[in-house]
Protein backbone atom coordinates (compact mmCIF):
# COMPACT_ATOMS: atom_id res chain seq x y z
CA UNK A 1 0.00 0.00 0.00
CA UNK A 2 1.55 3.34 -1.08
CA UNK A 3 -0.07 6.00 1.40
CA UNK A 4 -0.37 9.42 1.40
CA UNK A 5 2.12 11.31 -0.89
CA UNK A 6 4.71 13.25 0.77
CA UNK A 7 4.08 17.22 0.90
CA UNK A 8 6.70 19.75 -0.25
CA UNK A 9 7.92 21.75 2.52
CA UNK A 10 7.75 25.25 0.87
CA UNK A 11 4.25 24.19 0.45
CA UNK A 12 3.78 23.15 4.39
CA UNK A 13 5.47 26.78 4.85
CA UNK A 14 2.91 28.06 2.43
CA UNK A 15 0.17 26.69 4.14
CA UNK A 16 1.08 27.61 7.82
CA UNK A 17 1.84 23.69 8.59
CA UNK A 18 5.63 23.81 8.84
CA UNK A 19 6.64 22.21 11.65
CA UNK A 20 10.65 21.61 11.92
CA UNK A 21 10.00 17.71 12.96
CA UNK A 22 8.39 17.01 9.90
CA UNK A 23 10.64 19.26 7.78
CA UNK A 24 13.84 18.41 5.92
CA UNK A 25 16.71 20.61 6.47
CA UNK A 26 18.93 18.98 3.79
CA UNK A 27 16.22 19.18 0.97
CA UNK A 28 17.31 20.70 -2.08
CA UNK A 29 15.73 23.93 -2.74
CA UNK A 30 14.48 24.98 -6.81
CA UNK A 31 16.01 27.41 -8.53
CA UNK A 32 14.00 30.78 -9.08
CA UNK A 33 12.92 31.77 -12.62
CA UNK A 34 10.66 30.75 -14.89
CA UNK A 35 10.90 27.64 -17.72
CA UNK A 36 11.51 27.55 -20.77
CA UNK A 37 8.95 25.17 -22.82
CA UNK A 38 11.21 22.33 -24.80
CA UNK A 39 11.90 21.90 -28.28
CA UNK A 40 9.90 18.94 -28.44
CA UNK A 41 6.56 20.09 -27.64
CA UNK A 42 4.30 21.18 -30.28
CA UNK A 43 2.61 24.38 -31.05
CA UNK A 44 -0.57 23.90 -28.95
CA UNK A 45 1.52 22.51 -25.98
CA UNK A 46 4.17 25.22 -25.89
CA UNK A 47 1.46 27.81 -25.54
CA UNK A 48 -0.15 25.52 -23.00
CA UNK A 49 3.08 25.67 -21.48
CA UNK A 50 3.46 29.02 -21.44
CA UNK A 51 -0.09 29.57 -20.11
CA UNK A 52 0.73 26.96 -17.14
CA UNK A 53 4.38 29.08 -16.71
CA UNK A 54 2.23 32.52 -16.09
CA UNK A 55 -0.02 31.08 -13.40
CA UNK A 56 2.58 29.35 -11.47
CA UNK A 57 4.97 32.52 -11.44
CA UNK A 58 1.83 34.23 -10.15
CA UNK A 59 1.23 31.83 -7.46
CA UNK A 60 5.37 32.44 -6.57
CA UNK A 61 6.35 28.73 -7.16
CA UNK A 62 7.50 29.40 -10.55
CA UNK A 63 10.87 27.26 -11.37
CA UNK A 64 12.89 26.09 -14.36
CA UNK A 65 13.69 22.92 -12.22
CA UNK A 66 10.00 22.21 -12.82
CA UNK A 67 10.86 22.37 -16.97
CA UNK A 68 9.88 18.52 -17.48
CA UNK A 69 6.64 18.29 -15.43
CA UNK A 70 5.19 21.25 -16.28
CA UNK A 71 5.55 19.45 -20.59
CA UNK A 72 4.02 16.68 -19.51
CA UNK A 73 0.94 18.41 -18.18
CA UNK A 74 0.97 21.32 -20.94
CA UNK A 75 1.25 17.34 -23.50
CA UNK A 76 -1.47 15.67 -21.58
CA UNK A 77 -3.91 18.85 -21.32
CA UNK A 78 -3.07 19.37 -25.23
CA UNK A 79 -3.97 15.57 -25.62
CA UNK A 80 -7.12 15.96 -24.04
CA UNK A 81 -7.97 18.94 -26.14
CA UNK A 82 -7.09 16.52 -29.39
CA UNK A 83 -9.33 13.51 -28.48
CA UNK A 84 -12.22 15.69 -27.15
CA UNK A 85 -12.39 17.12 -30.65
CA UNK A 86 -12.18 13.82 -32.30
CA UNK A 87 -15.20 12.37 -30.39
CA UNK A 88 -16.56 15.74 -30.57
CA UNK A 89 -16.73 15.48 -34.62
CA UNK A 90 -17.22 11.42 -34.46
CA UNK A 91 -19.04 10.74 -31.65
CA UNK A 92 -18.32 8.66 -28.46
CA UNK A 93 -19.18 5.34 -30.78
CA UNK A 94 -19.04 3.60 -33.62
CA UNK A 95 -20.12 1.05 -35.31
CA UNK A 96 -18.28 -2.24 -36.96
CA UNK A 97 -19.76 -4.82 -38.66
CA UNK A 98 -18.14 -8.84 -37.73
CA UNK A 99 -19.51 -12.47 -38.29
CA UNK A 100 -21.99 -12.14 -35.47
CA UNK A 101 -23.40 -9.40 -36.93
CA UNK A 102 -23.51 -5.42 -36.05
CA UNK A 103 -21.52 -4.28 -33.18
CA UNK A 104 -21.29 -0.68 -31.44
CA UNK A 105 -17.86 -0.01 -29.87
CA UNK A 106 -16.79 2.97 -28.23
CA UNK A 107 -14.32 4.94 -30.05
CA UNK A 108 -10.42 4.64 -28.45
CA UNK A 109 -10.49 8.32 -28.35
CA UNK A 110 -12.68 8.08 -25.12
CA UNK A 111 -10.44 6.01 -23.35
CA UNK A 112 -7.18 8.04 -24.20
CA UNK A 113 -8.63 11.09 -23.33
CA UNK A 114 -9.88 9.24 -19.91
CA UNK A 115 -6.67 8.48 -19.26
CA UNK A 116 -4.97 12.06 -19.99
CA UNK A 117 -7.42 13.85 -17.95
CA UNK A 118 -6.11 11.34 -15.03
CA UNK A 119 -2.63 12.32 -15.32
CA UNK A 120 -3.34 15.88 -16.01
CA UNK A 121 -5.20 15.86 -12.70
CA UNK A 122 -2.56 14.66 -11.09
CA UNK A 123 -0.04 16.74 -12.21
CA UNK A 124 -2.43 20.06 -11.74
CA UNK A 125 -2.36 18.93 -8.37
CA UNK A 126 0.94 18.84 -8.01
CA UNK A 127 1.32 22.09 -8.71
CA UNK A 128 -1.37 23.38 -6.59
CA UNK A 129 -3.46 23.86 -9.06
CA UNK A 130 -6.62 22.49 -8.45
CA UNK A 131 -9.20 24.44 -5.90
CA UNK A 132 -8.65 21.58 -3.28
CA UNK A 133 -5.06 22.11 -3.76
CA UNK A 134 -5.23 25.64 -3.63
CA UNK A 135 -7.57 25.82 -0.31
CA UNK A 136 -4.44 24.09 1.13
CA UNK A 137 -2.55 26.80 0.51
CA UNK A 138 -2.03 30.85 1.95
CA UNK A 139 -0.41 32.66 -0.62
CA UNK A 140 0.72 35.25 1.66
CA UNK A 141 2.64 38.42 0.51
CA UNK A 142 4.97 40.00 2.72
CA UNK A 143 4.39 43.50 3.81
CA UNK A 144 5.87 46.23 1.69
CA UNK A 145 7.72 48.21 4.72
CA UNK A 146 7.67 47.46 8.43
CA UNK A 147 6.54 50.64 10.74
CA UNK A 148 8.37 48.87 13.48
CA UNK A 149 11.87 49.19 12.11
CA UNK A 150 11.84 52.31 12.68
CA UNK A 151 11.42 52.37 16.71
Amino acid sequence: MAGRKRKPDALKQLAGTAQPCRMNPDAPTAREGEAAAPEWLSERAAAIFGDLTAIIGGMGIASPDDTAMLAMLASRLEEVETCTAVIEDLGRIYISESKTGTMVRARPEVAMRNEAMRHAQSLLVEFGLSPAARSKVSAVTPPESNPFLEI
